[in-house]
C-alpha cells in the first residue's frame, strides 16, 4: 500500500500545477464559505466592479476607490488576492445571455380580477398574500408610508383588519380565521432584532385579535407549527438562523443567515417530525434536519448551489408518482452584488433517487425564468398530474415582462407547456403568490401581490404596469 503514496502525491502535485494559481487559491479561501463559483457564472464587469470588491474584506483585504486593493490585517496576502482577481478577470465572459423563451399570452386558464385603486398616493408594497384554506378568504399585508397593516379582501374590495409593527411576510393558517403571522421587522438588509410572530384572529373582537408568540427575531420570513412549538426562519443579514421556539424558549437548529423557506414532515418515517430548509445566503442549498428524538436535530445538505444563484423557494411534491418526494426549486434573487440577468435563473425539478438523494449537476427539469421568485406545484387543471405556477420579481422587465407570471401545464411526465396570462403583465410586479380556492368552486385559484417600489436592475427602465395595484386574483377557469 505504501508504495502507491508517492505516486498519489505526484498526481495531486501535477493536478495543482495544471490549474491556474488563482483557481487553486479561490478554491482554498472562497470555497471554505460556499460552493466554488466558476468565472463563467458572471460577466467580467460584475466580477471586477461588484462581487470581488464585496468579497475582499471577508478575506482581510482592504478596498479603496471601489475596486482597488491593499493589504489588510489577518487575511490572505495581497499577492494571493491579486491572483484570484486575475483568475476571474481572464476567464469571465464579457456578457451572459439570459433569455426566457417567448411566451404565448392567453385567457384559457385564468381570469384576471384586479381592484380599482382610488388611492394613488403610495406605490404598491404588498409583501404577503394568503388564502385561508378553511374559508377561502384572501388576506394581504403591505407597508404604505411606513405604516404596516393586514388587509382582508372580499373579491377586489379590501379593508384593513390589523395594524402591524412591521409588514407581514407569512401567514400559516391553523384554523378558520386563525393563523400564525410572521412580521419581518425590517425589509432592509440590516441586523435588527425587531421581527415578531403573532397568532392572529383578524375577525375576532379587538382584544382577541392578536397573541404574541415571539419577539426580537432577526428578520423572520416563515413560521411553521411544530407540535406545541414552532419552526422559525430568521433570514437575518449577517446573522440569522433556523430556530425551534415557543413563547418561553428559542433553540437554534442552524446558526447561519439566509433561511428563506422550510417544509416539515416525517421524512425518514420514524414517527417524529423533521425539517427541510432552504438557505439563500453564501452557502446556498437545501438541508435536511432529522429529529434526533431528544429535542434536537442532525443536519445534512441535500442540494448545494453557488452563492450567485439567488435561491428563492422550494416545494416538495411527488412529480413522477413513484411514492418519493421530489424537490421543485427556484433561483432568481437579484438584489445583491450581481444584479444582472442570469441564464441559470429559473425553475428546477430534482427527482428523489431514493433516501432523498438528488443529482444537483443534472436537474431532471429546468426552465429559464429571469429572476424567478416562487413556484407552486398543484393540479390546477384537475387532470391528475401536477402543474406549476411561477412568479418572477426580477424578470426581464424590458424585453419579456410576461415572464413575471408563468403557468406550466404538465402535458406528460415532466413535460410542461408554459403559458402567460393575457393582460396580467400590465397589472403589477409580483413579489408574492398564494394558491387556494377563494371562490369555493372546487378548484385552486391564485392571488398575486405586487411590489412596485425600487429594485429596478435594468438601466433606463420605467415601470410599465399599474404601480398602485396591490393585488390581483387569478380565477381558475377549470370549473
Amino acid at each position: 500500500m505504501l508504495r502507491y503514496i508517492p505516486f498519489l502525491f505526484l498526481v495531486i502535485f501535477i493536478s495543482c500545477k495544471s490549474r491556474p494559481k488563482g483557481e487553486v487559491l479561490a478554491a482554498k479561501y472562497c470555497s471554505s464559505c460556499h460552493m466554488k463559483v466558476s468565472p463563467a457564472l458572471l460577466d467580467k464587469a460584475t466580477w471586477l466592479k461588484h462581487v470581488l470588491p464585496a468579497m475582499a474584506p471577508k478575506l482581510g483585504i482592504g478596498v479603496w476607490d471601489d475596486n482597488k486593493y491593499y493589504p489588510g490585517k489577518g487575511g490572505i496576502s495581497i499577492a494571493e488576492w491579486n491572483e484570484i482577481v486575475n483568475y476571474y478577470k481572464e476567464l469571465a465572459p464579457d456578457s451572459l445571455k439570459a433569455t426566457t423563451p417567448a411566451l404565448k399570452a392567453d385567457t384559457d386558464h385564468f381570469v384576471v380580477h384586479a381592484p380599482v385603486v382610488e388611492d394613488t398616493i403610495y406605490r404598491a408594497t404588498t409583501t404577503m398574500v394568503s388564502i385561508d384554506p378553511f374559508t377561502g378568504r384572501v388576506y394581504s399585508s403591505a407597508e404604505n408610508g411606513h405604516i404596516a397593516a393586514l388587509y382582508k379582501w372580499e373579491g377586489v374590495q379590501y379593508q384593513k383588519v390589523l395594524d402591524l409593527q412591521s409588514t407581514g411576510v407569512d401567514l400559516n393558517w391553523i384554523a378558520p380565521d386563525t393563523g400564525i403571522l410572521t412580521c419581518i421587522g425590517n425589509l432592509r438588509a440590516v441586523d435588527q432584532l425587531s421581527g415578531v410572530i403573532w397568532r392572529v384572529s383578524p375577525l375576532s373582537p379587538e382584544e382577541e385579535k392578536v397573541h404574541t408568540i415571539a419577539m426580537g427575531l432577526p428578520r423572520p420570513v416563515q413560521t411553521i407549527p411544530f407540535g406545541k412549538e414552532y419552526i422559525s426562519l430568521g433570514f437575518g443579514h449577517k446573522s440569522g438562523g433556523l430556530y425551534l421556539l415557543n413563547e418561553e424558549t428559542r433553540k437554534t437548529i442552524r446558526d447561519v443567515p439566509g433561511a428563506i423557506h422550510a417544509e416539515v414532515g416525517d421524512f425518514n418515517k420514524d414517527g417524529y417530525p423533521d425539517v427541510m430548509a432552504l438557505f439563500a445566503y453564501d452557502d446556498e442549498g437545501i438541508w435536511l434536519f432529522l429529529n434526533d428524538k431528544k429535542g434536537g436535530f442532525t443536519g445534512e445538505p441535500l442540494l448545494r448551489f453557488p452563492p450567485v444563484y439567488g435561491s428563492t423557494s422550494f416545494q416538495l411534491a411527488d412529480l413522477n408518482k413513484d411514492g418519493k418526494l421530489d424537490i421543485i426549486y427556484t433561483a432568481g434573487d437579484n438584489g445583491d452584488y450581481s444584479m444582472i440577468l442570469k441564464p441559470y435563473h429559473g425553475v428546477y425539478i430534482f427527482l428523489n433517487k431514493g433516501n432523498f438523494k438528488f443529482d444537483v449537476d443534472k436537474p431532471d427539469f429546468f426552465y429559464p425564468v429571469n429572476g424567478c421568485t416562487r413556484v407552486i406545484a398543484a393540479d390546477f387543471d384537475q387532470d391528475g398530474d401536477l402543474d406549476l405556477a411561477t412568479i418572477a420579481f426580477f424578470a426581464d422587465l424590458k424585453n419579456n415582462p410576461a415572464e413575471k407570471f408563468i403557468y406550466f401545464e404538465q402535458k406528460k411526465a415532466l413535460s410542461f407547456e408554459p403559458h402567460a396570462v393575457a393582460g396580467l403583465a400590465s397589472q403589477g410586479r409580483w413579489l408574492c403568490m398564494a394558491a387556494g380556492d377563494y371562490d369555493k368552486d372546487g378548484d385552486l385559484d391564485l392571488a398575486l401581490g405586487s411590489y412596485s417600489r425600487g429594485f429596478i436592475i435594468q438601466d433606463g427602465y420605467e415601470p410599465a404596469w399599474n404601480i398602485h395595484t396591490p393585488l390581483v386574483l387569478l380565477e381558475n377557469k377549470k370549473k
